[in-house]
């Protein structure tokens, strides 16, 4: 089959691999134009250009969709299949283009978190248990006929890093078995039940917020889904503190928002429990174990 991809960002890098390696000719691929960045404003490419460049495949990158000269492109470039995966929406005009369609891979099973940043929400919410989906793109986003999808466990351990990982791997693999059944025209569709669909919108600065008159287990949750980025912070004196891991413990008791630590542990208290506050970045300073911070902070 021959193959558009695509995609942006690191997460799309193993199902690109996985269609490199397979029997398929990826004939080229669609990301984000090059942005400017850092205080050098120099160009950086996105992760999907790189390892375009690397592997010497045709790289588009359109400001505009509905560009005549990229759907022009495209069409001249007469693949089967377009795959994308983690990619902006695309309008009809080009996921009609191929004539076997256009297919997504949506790192949640839905009709469970459609949107933005489903990985992120799954743990935010104590999901344990959630996985990946292959379905055929349409109109409107994230609500197409359902190919293939994929269970992937929730550790408890787990946060957006380690579960972003888990199912890139996870769904480069479910990527290419939905190519090849494609190809046989081997497949049976599942409609979406949108009675069961809930929302993963983008992550704001304000969902990043953490408010102490919560659950603990709620607040460790938000840890967990926004750990490594971009972290959920709240404020203390004037300055903001990015907290990458906690736990859960009954003891010290402690009132919602207080603060007490002891030489090596940082407790803040909840609505209900405590957390332990296990890794911490104040202010325009790295990131440290609580027991680093308590060398050279305090917060009480």
């Amino acid at each position: 089959m021959k193959i558009v991809f695509f995609g942006t960002p690191e997460f799309a890098i193993p199902a690109l691999q996985k269609i490199l390696e397979s029997k398929h000719s990826l004939e080229a691929i669609v990301t984000a134009p090059d942005k400017e960045r850092g205080r050098g404003r120099k160009i950086q490419f996105t992760p999907v250009k790189e390892f375009a460049l690397q592997h010497n495949i045709k790289v588009l990158q359109p400001a505009k969709f509905k560009d005549e000269n990229f759907i022009g492109e495209l069409r001249n470039i007469r693949a089967d299949l377009f795959v994308v995966v983690a990619f902006r929406i695309l309008p009809k005009e080009v996921f009609t283009i191929p004539p076997e369609g256009s297919f997504n891979l949506h790192a949640s099973l839905l009709p469970k978190y459609r949107g933005a940043a489903p990985i992120q929400w799954a743990l935010i919410k104590g999901e344990t248990e959630t996985g990946v989906t292959t379905f055929f793109l349409k109109e409107k986003v994230d609500t197409g006929n359902i190919i293939l999808q994929r269970k992937v466990k929730i550790e408890e351990e787990d946060n957006f890093g380690t579960l972003h990982d888990k199912l890139a791997e996870v769904g480069a693999g479910l990527v290419v078995e939905t190519i090849d059944l494609i190809e046989k025209g081997d497949y049976q569709l599942t409609e979406q039940d949108n009675s069961l669909a809930t929302p993963a919108p983008k992550i704001t600065k304000e969902i990043c917020k953490i408010d102490w008159d919560k659950p603990a287990k709620e607040i460790h949750n938000l840890i967990r889904g926004l750990s490594p980025y971009p972290a959920a912070f709240f404020e203390h004196d004037g300055k903001t503190y990015k907290i990458y891991s906690s736990e859960v413990v009954e003891h010290p008791a402690l009132e919602p928002g207080k603060i007490h630590s002891t030489k090596n542990e940082l407790f803040i208290g909840t609505k209900d429990k405590t957390l332990k506050i296990l890794e911490i970045q104040p202010q325009g300073r790295k990131r440290m174990t609580a027991g680093e911070f308590l060398r050279g902070y305090r917060l009480v």
